[in-house]
C-alpha cells in the first residue's frame, strides 16, 4: 500500500516543476541547430581556418565539433553531424581512416562537456547543485580537451605527414566568409552562457533564449522547411519524455534506497577501508569509465549518483569539480572498446569506405591518452574547473 502510493504521488510531483522546462528547451535548442545544417558551416569555417596545417582537415573537424557542441550537448548528434561532412572530405584528400574516423569520434564527445550540455542539465537535477555553475565549470575543461584533441591531432601528422596531407590554400576572403557565417551561432552561445554567468538569466530562461534564437538561425537557414521543424519538435519531445520517465523511475528508486540507508552504509563502509580517499576516486573513475563503454550518458547518471554522490561529498570533493570530472570519464567511455557508442555511430557513417571498428578503435588511442592527461591535470588542479562558477553571482542551487 505504501509503495503503490509513494508510486502515485512520485510519478506527478518527480516532474512537476517549473525549473525541468530547461530540459525540453535545450533539447529543442539543440535538434533545431541539427536540422538547420549548421553542422557543415562550422565544418567549413574550421577546415578553411586550419586546412594548410599538417593533418588541417582532422583539427578543423575537431574544432568544428567544439563549435557545434557548445550549441547541440549531445554528443552521438555531434559525432553523426560533423562525421557525416568531414569524412567524405577528409577521404578526398587521402587521410588515414584511423586518423579521420577517430577524430570525429573522439571530437563528437565533447557534446556532453561543452555547455549548455544535456549531462550538466540532469547532474545538477540530480545532485541539487546549480545547474548555471556546472554549466560555467564545463567551459574550461572543455577548451582544454578541444585544444588537447587538436594538438594530438596535428602531432600526429607532424611525425607522420601520410596520415593527413595538407589541404589546398583558401583565400583570405574565403575564410572570412566562412567565419563570417557562423557568427549567429556565437552570438546565440554567448547570450545563454552570458546570460547565465552574468545572473541576468536562470538557466531556465537562458534554455528558452537558446531555443527562440534556434528557431530564428533555423528558419533563415537554406533547406529548412516544416518537416525539419516538425523533426526537431519530434525528437526533442520523444527525448524530453525519456528523460522525465527515467526521472521518475530514479524518484522511486532514490526514494526505496533512502529508506533502506544503501547511500549511508555504503559510504561508511568506504570509510572503514584504510585507502586514501584517492583510491576511492579512482575506482570511481573506473565505474564511470566501464559503465560508459555500454550505457547511455543519463542512465548512467540517474542510477549511480543516488549511491555514490553521497560517498564523494563524504569524501570531501567538492560536487560542482566531480560532475565535470564524472562527465569526462563518461566521455572517455563512449569512445573505448569493447562498445564505446560513438565508434559504432562513427562505423556507420563510414561504412561505405569499408573503414572497419578495429580501425576506429585504433584511431581514438591518441585522443583516449590527451583525456586521461586532462583527468589527471584536473585533479592536481581543481581551482580550472571551478574558477569560473566560484566567479559566479548564483545565490540559490536551483535558480
Amino acid at each position: 500500500g505504501v509503495a503503490f502510493n509513494v508510486t502515485k504521488i512520485n510519478t506527478y510531483d518527480s516532474v512537476a516543476v517549473y525549473f525541468f522546462c530547461v530540459i525540453p528547451f535545450f533539447l529543442l535548442m539543440g535538434f533545431l541547430i541539427l536540422h538547420a545544417g549548421i553542422g557543415a558551416k562550422l565544418y567549413n569555417a574550421g577546415i578553411k581556418v586550419f586546412g594548410r596545417l599538417p593533418g588541417g582537415l582532422a583539427v578543423g573537424t575537431v574544432a568544428g565539433c567544439g563549435g557545434f557542441a557548445a550549441i547541440c550537448g549531445d554528443s552521438v548528434a555531434s559525432a553523426a553531424t560533423m562525421g557525416s561532412v568531414s569524412i567524405p572530405e577528409m577521404k578526398k584528400y587521402d587521410y588515414d581512416d584511423s586518423l579521420a574516423t577517430g577524430a570525429v569520434a573522439a571530437g563528437g564527445t565533447l557534446g556532453i562537456l561543452i555547455p549548455p550540455s544535456i549531462g550538466f542539465v540532469v547532474y545538477g537535477i540530480i545532485t541539487e547543485q546549480s545547474i548555471g555553475k556546472m554549466f560555467m565549470a564545463g567551459i574550461i575543461p572543455g577548451i582544454i580537451l578541444t585544444l588537447g584533441f587538436a594538438f594530438a591531432t596535428y602531432i600526429q601528422c607532424v611525425i607522420n605527414p601520410k596520415l593527413g596531407p595538407r589541404s589546398e590554400k583558401f583565400p583570405a576572403h574565403e575564410i572570412a566568409k566562412s567565419i563570417f557565417d557562423i557568427w549567429p551561432v556565437g552570438a546565440l552561445f554567448a547570450a545563454v552562457i552570458g546570460g547565465i554567468y552574468s545572473g541576468i538569466l536562470t538557466p531556465t530562461e537562458a534554455g528558452g533564449v537558446g531555443a527562440s534564437g534556434a528557431l530564428l538561425i533555423a528558419l533563415f537557414a537554406k533547406g529548412f522547411n516544416r518537416h525539419k521543424l516538425f523533426a526537431a519538435l519530434l525528437e526533442a519531445t520523444t527525448t524530453s519524455a525519456m528523460i522525465f520517465t527515467i526521472l521518475i523511475g530514479v524518484g522511486l528508486l532514490g526514494y526505496f534506497i533512502t529508506l533502506t540507508d544503501l547511500p549511508l552504509s555504503f559510504a561508511g563502509f568506504l570509510n572503514t577501508l584504510d585507502v586514501s580517499r584517492y583510491v576511492i576516486y579512482v575506482l570511481i573513475l573506473l565505474l564511470y569509465l566501464v559503465l560508459g563503454m555500454v550505457m547511455n550518458i543519463i542512465p548512467m547518471m540517474m542510477l549511480t549518483l543516488p549511491i555514490l554522490f553521497p560517498t564523494v561529498v563524504g569524501l570531501g570533493f567538492d560536487p560542482i569539480w566531480f560532475g565535470v570530472i564524472m562527465v569526462i570519464m563518461m566521455e572517455m567511455g563512449q569512445i573505448t572498446p569493447p562498445v564505446g557508442i560513438n565508434v559504432f555511430v562513427i562505423h556507420g557513417v563510414a561504412r561505405k569506405y569499408n573503414v572497419s571498428t578495429a580501425t576506429i578503435y585504433r584511431g581514438i588511442i591518441p585522443f583516449v591518452i590527451v583525456e586521461v592527461v586532462v583527468i589527471f591535470f584536473l585533479t592536481l588542479f581543481p581551482e580550472v574547473v571551478l574558477w569560473l562558477p566560484n566567479s559566479m553571482d548564483v545565490l540559490a542551487p536551483l535558480d
